[in-house]
């Protein structure tokens, strides 16, 4: 026995003396392809679990045996392979892998993962597709280049806002807007405004902070999986921006300077086609009317001005401010017009209102590494001047940013950028109007101008009273303001002043993990100004008419932390491990403060002093989140993927009970293609994946909602000329039992490659539902409140994105013809399931007689407003006169969520010239418009220009039996579409839009050679330079995309919010 057992024990001694033999050290260095090294470098024994990774010099050091293959891998550089042989020593040279470099994607707290491990979808794009673009507005620049992504802007004006909404509605009561992080920590991007779209004093949407020069690429993070490391910030989706100072060091250049520089041109793109044929009037008979029903400008023929007697035998009638009522003090401040002739003609007047802008933007960019590799640097100065086409607004914009990072040690990496941005953005108001002049506490300059008479002035009429400055114009009492004295009186003024950017450190703890922590700070100061000299007309707020000056500061602050521990470890020669551990605190406070006046003292002085009321304008905000976050991350032979991910939140403004909440995420991701043998082949399928994923999250109420809070003032009661403070209580009672909305979120997709990857294709189904709706309830007087805040209800959305590219034509060689086609589709139907037992229709945005509402089994956001009522048959009524009845109440009369939205680029390219083209369309989707209702119910338009049509209305009359009343057109458009029933004034709102267009060229290298330029390209570009609203009356010539109650919830309205705008000129980039 004891023979035997020596025998076994020498035997296994001489086993491991053979493998101790057989194995030895390696060691070596690895570079980049300019033989920079390469620190975090991956080495691992091919078919083993043995790996390490480079330390801070790029060197390695790893055991192995002849014979046996050494896999060096990086990060978007390509896989290189090494047999061990007798030499000890293997140095590598790694080269970029622009396949790789596609393939690694940014997710939540800035964890880049390869694209085919994802289990949710990401829409990407990159700097080629944002930089050198008609529009600084980086919302409005990603229009149609992302499925999943609905974007609508304020208005044409330059710098007004803009909403952006990713799969839809989730909610009624708080926001749908998304998430921005830039460069790696949150940035606030809401739309501010001390009042809301009636008064017309809404600002810019803060990223246009952003300069779109400066972004390296941008990321969308759509569902709840993708977003849960965000928690209940990320509810709305996330766009993830990495601008070039926060990139810097990411892809080793040398030194470069880059110089962008374009000249554009901005224009009105949706001036109506006014007829030229009949003046102001009714009736076709002349009257210094709102309404262009009067006679003809033609002596003859139908409703000719030979027959008026206003009209002499030349064709000129008394000049209007000769006639004014002697009560306007018109006729005393301008007697040189009194005998004076006007002449009966169509005059230009809302075309020659509006200008052709200009858009200047310059940019340079410097960046550069370190010999080594181990400091890098990036800074970067914009320069943005856009004056729109609407005279008085302008945008002006100046962006100064430096980044950096450096290997201080194999230990260390530190990091940071630090950007500073100032905005002027001014405009005139534009307060909601009806087409009979503005309502609220604002002015509209386009309230007053759209609806202007053919057969009046505008432009050559005066419009200042040179006695006490006030507003004077055609109507014989003076009630309409003039639209330039609106331009020249009334302003709204934003100045933003802004710091952000964030510093990071990462310890390498060992070769498996690291520790990071990140600091992120966004601050910003932003000083309105909202004025208007006394002397206006025809407002509805007295107040307005006397003057206003209201100046005011929104000051908010972001403070954010980040801890993050990261690991890496191969499990086995086939399953792999990566997991993420962190903890992050943000702290916001919004204060908001100023002085609002009234009773305008000397014309044209605006000081508050100057003004006999002042009144506060106080609001405060501040709300702290702390979480504490998870993802571990499996992967199976790199061809199964398992993610699985938790976010646990405390948010401060809820009681103790219900501040804390958790969410789950799990997501799965299988690679056919590498599991079936024979299905992956060239000419076929190159590559397919299938992947699904669960996420959660939770809408947490703003404000202070579970308790009653008081308003204190200091001006409304006086003892003895001394001012009494005193509290009023918040008419809402606080409920402290209120709960955060709760989102629960399943996705499905599919993504695949084929015939040599000429197609490519994304496409994914979710599923969506939101719980715990927070509802605002009323309540009976007796308790001395109005309303309280419950929750009760549920949403269910459903959705398909879908992204596809063809090459239909590869260049054979360089320079070779090459035109690809990239398109994304996208649909979501979000309804409501549930409100209650006691809630059968909640108007959440507009007015509460016309508005967006939530109704059991509608969709969310349907229009509501009166309606033509229907008899007891259930046909339309009419009355005797041959009009239509209107019945009071709130009706579903439309619905403004699109079927669907599809973009097409086209982008061909030969030589060293390329064009591409961006070809969106809206499938539906209504809009309540009183833009369209005023110009057809004014009789402006070519639509209206048949006078001698005549319409029955179908429906029952009086008597019960069909209507056989005719109708002429102005008691059609007049009495109908423009004072009738709202449900007339919804239009179908899909549109086919030219949404981008850009010819460029790049100079050969051969020719730079000589010269100091590394490259140089010329671009031509333009931006919505044509779009059809195919069922909107064409003589409107109305763009449907305006978000008419501010940037928000609401949707589907148009109050005469203003035109679009078209952008067009040319740019030029250089490197050195």
């Amino acid at each position: 026995m004891r023979t035997k057992l020596t025998g076994l024990l020498m035997l296994f001694m001489a086993l491991v003396v053979q493998v101790a033999f057989a194995q030895k050290t390696i060691t070596g260095t690895v570079t980049d392809a300019d033989g920079v090294p390469l620190p975090g470098a991956n080495i691992v024994v091919e078919g083993t679990a043995n790996g390490t990774q480079t330390d801070f010099d790029g060197n390695y050091s790893i055991e192995a045996s002849e014979g046996q293959v050494l896999l060096f891998t990086y990060i978007g550089l390509k896989l290189e392979r090494r047999v061990v042989g007798a030499a000890n020593v293997i140095n590598v040279q790694m080269f970029e892998d622009a396949q790789a470099l596609q393939e690694v994607v940014v997710t939540a707290q800035g964890i880049k993962r390869e694209k085919q491990a994802l289990g949710y979808a990401v829409s990407e794009v990159g700097e080629e597709q944002l930089e050198q673009r008609p529009e600084g507005d980086i919302g409005r620049v990603l229009t149609g280049k992302a499925s999943g992504l609905n974007i609508t802007n304020q208005s044409g004006l330059s710098g007004s806002g803009t909403s952006i909404i990713i799969r839809g509605l989730s909610t009624f009561s708080g926001s749908n807007q998304p998430l921005f992080i830039v460069d790696g920590v949150p940035f606030a991007s809401q739309t501010n405004a001390n009042d809301d779209f009636v008064d017309g004093n809404n600002g810019s949407s803060r990223f246009l902070d952003l300069d779109p020069n400066n972004i390296e690429s941008v990321n969308v993070l759509k569902g709840l999986a993708a977003a849960t490391l965000y928690g209940t910030q990320g509810r709305n989706g996330v766009i993830l921006i990495t601008t070039k100072n926060g990139s810097a060091g990411a892809k080793n250049k040398k030194n470069e300077v880059s110089v962008t520089s374009s000249v554009f041109f901005n224009e009105i793109a949706s001036l109506a086609d006014y007829q030229s044929q009949y003046g102001n009037g009714f009736d076709q008979n002349f009257g210094w009317f709102f309404s262009n029903w009067g006679p003809s400008f033609d002596r003859e023929g139908t409703a000719g001005w030979g027959a008026q007697s206003a009209i002499d035998d030349n064709g000129t009638l008394a000049h209007p401010y000769s006639t004014a009522s002697s009560a306007t003090g018109i006729p005393q401040a301008f007697p040189e017009f009194a005998g004076a002739r006007y002449d009966w003609r169509p005059y230009n007047s809302v075309g020659r209102f509006f200008r052709t802008g200009t858009v200047l933007s310059n940019s340079v960019n410097v960046s550069g590494a370190s010999d080594d590799g181990k400091t890098a640097y990036n800074a970067n100065f914009g320069h943005l001047d856009d004056s729109g086409f609407t005279p008085g607004n302008n945008v002006q914009r100046y962006n100064i940013g430096v980044g950096g990072r450096a290997v201080l040690s194999n230990k260390i990496t530190v990091a940071g950028t630090l950007n500073y941005s100032r905005t002027r953005f001014r405009t005139p108001p534009v307060a909601a109007s009806t087409g009979n002049g503005a309502f609220g506490s604002g002015s509209s300059v386009f309230g007053e101008l759209f609806f202007t008479p053919r057969s009046v002035d505008l432009i050559g009429l005066p419009f200042e009273n040179p006695l006490d400055g006030s507003s004077v114009y055609y109507r014989q009492n003076n009630s309409i303001q003039h639209p330039l004295w609106t331009v020249k009186n009334a302003q709204f003024r934003q100045l933003t002043n802004r710091t952000f950017g964030q510093i990071s450190a990462t310890y390498a703890i060992n070769d498996n993990l690291n520790l990071l922590y990140r600091f992120g700070l966004d601050v910003y100061a932003e000083s309105n100004t909202n004025s208007q000299n006394k002397g206006g007309r025809g407002q509805s707020d007295v107040a307005l008419e006397s003057g206003i000056l209201q100046t005011w500061t929104n000051l908010n602050t972001i403070n954010n932390h980040d801890i993050i521990l990261s690991g890496q470890y191969d499990l086995s020669d086939k399953v792999g491990m990566t997991f993420n551990a962190g903890a992050t605190s943000r702290r916001e406070v919004f204060d908001r403060n100023g002085v609002a006046s009234s009773g305008q003292q000397v014309f044209g002085v605006l000081r508050h002093f100057n003004f006999a009321i002042q009144d506060e304008i106080q609001f405060s905000q501040e709300r702290n989140i702390a979480g504490v976050f998870g993802q571990i991350d499996f992967d199976y032979d790199r061809m199964f993927y398992l993610t699985l991910a938790g976010r646990n939140d405390w948010v401060s403004n809820l009681a103790p009970d219900n501040r804390s909440i958790f969410y789950p995420s799990a997501s799965v991701s299988f690679i056919p293609t590498k599991f079936i043998d024979g299905l992956q082949s060239q000419n076929g399928i190159n590559y397919l994946k299938i992947r699904a994923g669960y996420g959660t999250s939770a809408n947490f109420p703003t404000g202070y909602p579970v308790a009653a809070t008081l308003n204190l003032n200091t001006q409304d009661f006086q003892s003895n000329g001394v001012d009494v403070v005193t509290n009023s209580s918040n008419r809402q009672l606080g409920n402290p039992a209120l709960k955060p909305e709760l989102l629960q979120e399943l996705e499905f997709g599919v993504e695949a490659r084929a015939w040599d990857n000429r197609i490519t294709l994304d496409a994914s189904y979710y599923t969506r539902k939101t719980e715990d709706l927070i509802v605002s309830r009323p309540l009976d007087p007796s308790t001395g409140f109005a309303t309280t805040q419950t929750n009760v209800g549920e949403i269910q959305s459903n959705g398909i994105e879908i992204d596809l590219g063809v090459d239909i034509f590869r260049p054979a060689d360089e320079g070779g013809f090459a035109w690809n086609v990239n398109a994304n589709w996208t649909t979501n139907e979000s309804i409501v399931k549930d409100l209650g037992q006691d809630t059968d229709v909640i108007v959440f945005s507009g007015f509460s007689s016309l508005g967006n509402a939530a109704i059991k089994d509608e969709q969310l956001g349907v229009i509501v407003g009166t309606r033509v009522q229907r008899n007891d048959a259930g046909n339309l009524s009419v009355n005797a006169d041959g009009s239509y009845i209107e019945e009071q109440g709130l009706f579903v009369i439309g619905d403004p969520n699109p079927d669907w939205l599809l973009n097409v680029n086209n982008s061909i390219s030969f030589k060293n010239f390329t064009l591409s083209a961006l070809i969106s369309y809206t499938h539906g989707g209504d809009i309540y418009s009183r833009t369209v209702s005023t110009l057809l119910g004014r009789g402006l338009t070519t639509d209206t220009e048949d006078r001698l049509r005549t319409f029955i209305l179908p429906g029952d009359g009086p008597d019960g039996n069909p209507n056989n009343v005719q109708l002429v057109n102005s008691q059609f458009y007049f009495s109908n579409v423009l004072f009738g029933p709202d449900e007339l004034g919804i239009y179908d709102a899909s549109v086919l839009r030219l949404q981008e267009v850009s010819l460029s060229y790049s100079v050969p290298s051969k020719i730079l050679d000589k010269t100091p330029f590394g490259s140089l390209s010329f671009t031509l570009s333009g931006q919505n330079l044509w779009f059809d609203a195919i069922n909107i009356p064409d003589g409107t010539n109305f763009d449907p995309n305006v978000a008419g109650v501010g940037i928000g919830n609401g949707r589907g309205f148009d109050f005469l919010n203003g035109p679009s705008s078209k952008r067009y000129g040319m740019s030029i980039k250089a490197s050195f």
